[in-house]
């Protein structure tokens, strides 16, 4: 279930951008919140309007969907001037964002060897964008600040972890919808053929089925099982970057996303073991 759930992120990345190059970041974000509203329509009317009227915390859900909106913002725009796999690869840097901000957000205990494992991922990231006047784009630009904006809303997440699924995933494609629409406003909208606006309308689908395999691939293994699998984002995307656009990535890109998975799985593996000794 994972692994079909990472397959369908990548799936819905590449799709964005292959539409990116055509549409403005604006128009995928509407149409894409749309398709998402619909499939939640059920679960929404089974929620009732108590549970959007008063939603607990609510400005903690305000700083929630502000970033959730971001990272996917920055994603699509990095997209249109990086290669894929090069974008996924800073966003799977978010989790250790996470652990280097958790102390002062969550009020979190980071101990040395988390702290040691954030630097080294820190490097990865440095090696990864390969820093030079000609490498500091717009693109990673974009992609550094929206792994950046993932990072936050992770942490936003894990501090609703109380609130209803739906509540939550609502007010993120409420609040993609409204950003979208504003964006739509500003830049205009171009006709989209049948063709593309089925796969935009996929790109709000195959998020939520990507989310429902992972939220299930959690309930029926821990976390220490499944959750590394995540990484085999990175190679969907230098596999369909390849195929579908001809991307080859470079080996200081490689080796800083070997670096990043890296440090990632240290980070996670070491919670979980101090989990384990709490429990």
């Amino acid at each position: 279930m994972m692994l079909l759930g990472v397959l369908l992120f990548a799936v819905n990345d590449t799709l964005g951008k292959w539409l990116v190059g055509a549409y403005t970041v604006g128009q995928l974000l509407l149409v894409r919140s749309i398709a998402g509203l619909c499939v939640m329509a059920p679960f929404i009317r089974r929620a009732g309007p108590h549970a959007f009227l008063r939603p607990p915390r609510p400005g903690l859900q305000l700083l929630r969907v502000v970033f959730s909106t971001l990272e996917t913002s920055l994603f699509f725009w990095a997209l249109t001037e990086l290669p894929l796999a090069e974008v996924m690869t800073y966003y799977m840097a978010g989790p250790i964002y996470v652990t280097a901000l958790s102390p002062f957000l969550l009020g979190e205990r980071v101990g040395w060897r988390r702290w040691t494992a954030v630097a080294v991922g820190f490097g990865g990231v440095v090696l990864a964008l390969h820093p030079s006047p000609g490498s500091l784009s717009l693109g990673a630009a974009c992609a550094l600040a929206g792994s950046f904006s993932y990072a936050c809303f992770l942490i936003y997440t894990r501090k609703l972890a109380g609130t209803r699924g739906t509540v939550l995933m609502t007010a993120q494609l409420l609040a993609a919808l409204l950003f979208g629409g504003a964006l739509v406003l500003a830049q205009g909208w171009t006709p989209p053929g049948g063709l593309d606006l089925m796969l935009m309308l996929f790109l709000g689908i195959g998020s939520l089925a990507g989310n429902l395999c992972v939220n299930q691939a959690l309930r029926i293994a821990p976390a220490s099982v499944v959750v590394p699998y995540q990484y085999t984002l990175i190679l969907w995307g230098m596999l369909f970057g390849y195929l579908f656009f001809g991307e080859v990535i470079g080996p200081l890109t490689i080796a800083g996303a070997a670096i990043i998975v890296g440090a990632g799985l240290f980070i996670f593996l070491r919670e979980q073991q101090l989990r384990g000794r709490a429990g």
